[in-house]
């Protein structure tokens, strides 16, 4: 079995990745503290980097990082590897998606993607890399009372017919989102590593 640590104090997310591994062959564990990391990489990549080496300087210890965000096209420069700050500091989740759908009123052009990029650190000259990408568009209204961040607000390609945001889709996500892409790439690279 290998166990990593886990690079985030996010409760949502170490939720998320304990119900992406089978924890009988590859076990995520979350820190037991949190570290400030500055993340000022110009890529999801440089940011997961980031987070992991800080975790394993700390922990001496494997450690998986991730860094993802929303990509929205008709708002290039705001959310990205910035959407967990967008609007600034001491806005709710809630916040941010209404902020989002405010700068869209009146905009046609609503294609977005999801990102995820994951880092397995196990040491300095052992470090891989799994990418994940949920393509969709940003809904008119908020809607759904599952998941976090922008999923009220974000409705899968998949699902367009049906008009259903990422927080009304809770079994589909947790097989068919950004970061289950990405932990399924990892998980197959790491069960099979010897």
């Amino acid at each position: 079995m290998i166990e990593l640590i886990l690079a985030s104090s996010n409760a949502h997310k170490a939720s998320e990745f304990s119900e992406l591994f089978d924890s009988s062959k590859v076990l995520i564990k979350p820190a037991s503290e949190k570290l400030d990391v500055l993340e000022n990489g110009v890529s999801y990549f440089e940011n997961a980097l980031l987070k992991a080496q800080s975790y394993y300087e700390k922990f001496k210890v494997p450690v998986i990082a991730d860094d993802s965000g929303l990509n929205v096209a008709a708002l290039p420069n705001d959310l990205g590897l910035y959407s967990a700050r967008f609007g600034g500091d001491g806005l709710t989740d809630r916040d941010r998606a209404e902020l989002l759908l405010k700068k869209m009123e009146g905009v046609i052009e609503r294609e977005a993607f999801f990102s995820c990029v994951l880092c397995v650190y196990f040491n300095e000259k052992e470090i891989f890399y799994f990418e994940g990408r949920l393509n969709g568009t940003i809904a008119y209204n908020y809607r759904g009372q599952t998941g976090f961040g922008y999923d009220p607000v974000f409705i899968p390609t998949d699902k367009a017919q049906e008009g259903l945001t990422l927080a009304e889709l809770h079994e589909w996500k947790q097989k068919h989102s950004h970061r289950a892409i990405a932990c399924a790439f990892a998980y197959k690279f790491l069960s099979e590593r010897k």
